[in-house]
């Protein structure tokens, strides 16, 4: 895992690896575009948990919260994912398995898991444009159109 220091405007980002096990409370925002419903609503945040469809066979609601909430999100590729596993099985953490890890990698795995949703529930009349991850107030990474 690694973090990222920006300056305040925003202009300068310099990488800074952390070979240490570390975390994020991290946040997301997301946009939404599309045909206005019968409410004259594009998106109704109370239909996360209302949803026909499902993620990984979750209503969103429980999913966002399975895969982020106490969780720990570790690479498939990580050299020491055996040992995450162990943990898991042990009852000492609960891990989450991604194709790849950090702030930017979550937005676009988001948006991808967002949109296959919205498709499917919504029969293509909402997408999401854009997702926003943030590890805290100075540093977050987007991804979409």
């Amino acid at each position: 895992m690694g973090t990222q220091l920006a300056l305040d405007n925003g202009e300068l980002r310099v990488p800074i690896v952390s070979s240490y096990l570390h975390g994020y409370a991290v946040s997301f925002r997301v946009w939404f575009e599309g045909e206005l419903d019968y409410r004259n609503w594009i998106w109704d945040f109370g239909g996360m948990k209302r949803a026909n469809t499902t993620i990984d066979g979750m209503n969103p609601k429980m999913w966002m919260d399975y895969m982020f909430d106490h969780t720990t999100l570790v690479a498939e590729d990580d050299p020491y994912l055996p040992h995450f596993k162990q943990m898991d099985q042990d009852g000492i953490i609960q891990l989450r398995i991604l194709p790849a890890t950090g702030c930017e990698k979550f937005a676009e795995f988001l948006y991808n898991k967002i949109n296959h949703f919205l498709k499917v529930e919504t029969d293509s009349r909402v997408r999401a444009t854009k997702v926003q991850v943030y590890e805290h107030e100075k540093n977050s990474a987007s991804y979409g159109e």
